[in-house]
């Protein structure tokens, strides 16, 4: 048998399995299109509810809330086995405000952290319209 018929399958993850995966990590990548190219940032973040939650400063990411599409990843690989999990969540960018200050003060409540310095002052979540998953259980 080859290496490559030893391989696994790939399983799908159902939706809530993608959020209860997505809620286990703090830092994961997310995806915008500047000028026509893909960009990844990596963020801290919180999943709350549906909706991937993080801090920002002005710039990049804060300019494209509301103008397209976004995709946030979150992945766990153990290299040794050869397996892992990689869920990615799709939607829209909003910044919370003061227009909404239940949301806002709700956001303010999550345990966000910060990794990278600067104030990080506003709030933006994903509003994820499709979360999908995939799943490699390892070598046989």
């Amino acid at each position: 048998m080859t290496p490559t018929e030893r391989r696994p399958a790939v399983e799908v993850l159902d939706p809530d399995t993608c959020r209860r995966s997505l809620a286990t990590d703090q830092v994961g990548r997310l995806a915008i299109v500047i000028g026509g190219t893909p960009a990844l940032f990596p963020v801290n973040y919180v999943l709350d509810g549906t909706s991937v939650v993080f801090r920002t400063d002005p710039g990049t990411k804060l300019d494209h809330v509301g103008r397209s599409r976004a995709a946030f990843e979150v992945d766990d690989i153990d290299r040794a086995r050869r397996s892992g999990w990689s869920v990615v969540a799709t939607g829209r960018l909003e910044e919370l405000t003061q227009y909404d200050a239940a949301a806002l003060d709700r956001a303010r409540e999550l345990p966000i952290d910060p990794w990278a310095g600067g104030e990080r002052t506003h709030w933006v979540r994903l509003v994820a319209e499709r979360v999908t998953g995939r799943r490699v259980t390892g070598t046989p």
